[in-house]
C-alpha cells in the first residue's frame, strides 16, 4: 500500500510541476508583452532600435509640412493650387509658377499660370475677377489676403507690373485668348490689419 501511495505522490508532484511550468510560461510571456508595450510607449521596442514618433512630433511635422506649403487661393473662382519656383512650361503643367525675379513675401509677388490648352489651367477663370475680390497667398505658413485693385490687358513685353513695390502687392499674369502678343494682368494689394478690424 505504501508503494502505491508513493506512486500517487510522484504522479501528483509531476502534475504540479507541469502546472507550475505552464503558469510560469504564461506569466513571463505576458510580462514580456507588457514590457514591449510599455517600451513602445516610451519610444522604442525591446530588442530592436525601432524609433516610434510621439504625438507631439507628428503635430510638429504636420505644422512644418503646412509651413512648407506654398499656394494661392481665390474663392470667387474656386481656385486653390500649389506654387513652384519658375515659369517654364514644364513647371506650369502642374503648378502656378513664380516669377523668380519677384518677391516671395513682402513687396510684389509675381505669379503666372496657363488658362487653357494644358493639363492644368489654373488661371482659366482669372478674367472673372473684379476690383475688391479676395486673393489669399500662403508662403511658409503665413497667409496674406489681397484685394484686387487692377485688371488690365498688357503687351507681352511689358514687365513694369512685375517691378517691386513698396506696398505688399500680388501680380497674376496669364495669356489672353487668341491674342498671343497680350497678357491679362491682375494686381491686388494686401489687406491691412486695421481694414480687417
Amino acid at each position: 500500500m505504501f508503494r502505491y501511495s508513493s506512486i500517487y505522490i510522484n504522479l501528483l508532484s509531476f502534475f504540479i510541476s507541469i502546472v507550475i511550468f505552464i503558469v510560469s510560461q504564461l506569466f513571463f510571456s505576458n510580462y514580456d508583452t507588457f514590457t514591449k508595450k510599455s517600451s513602445l510607449k516610451a519610444g522604442f521596442e525591446v530588442g530592436n532600435s525601432v524609433q516610434v514618433t510621439s504625438t507631439n512630433e507628428i503635430k510638429e511635422e504636420k505644422t512644418q509640412e503646412e509651413k512648407d506649403t506654398w499656394y494661392l487661393e481665390i474663392p470667387k473662382i474656386n481656385l486653390k493650387a500649389n506654387i513652384k519656383e519658375g515659369t517654364t512650361k514644364e513647371t506650369m503643367e502642374d503648378y502656378i509658377g513664380h516669377f523668380e525675379e519677384t518677391k516671395k513675401d513682402n513687396g510684389n509677388v509675381g505669379l503666372a499660370a496657363h488658362n487653357r490648352g494644358y493639363k492644368n489651367n489654373y488661371f482659366e477663370r482669372l478674367k472673372e475677377l473684379k476690383e475688391g475680390d479676395s486673393i489669399f497667398y500662403n508662403y511658409e505658413g503665413e497667409i496674406k489676403e489681397y484685394l484686387v485693385t487692377k485688371h488690365v490687358i498688357i503687351k507681352d513685353t511689358d514687365w513694369t507690373y512685375l517691378e517691386d513695390t513698396e506696398e505688399n502687392t500680388i501680380t497674376l499674369i496669364t495669356c489672353v485668348e487668341n491674342q498671343p502678343e497680350y497678357r491679362r494682368c491682375i494686381q491686388g494689394e494686401e489687406v491691412k490689419e486695421s481694414e480687417e478690424e
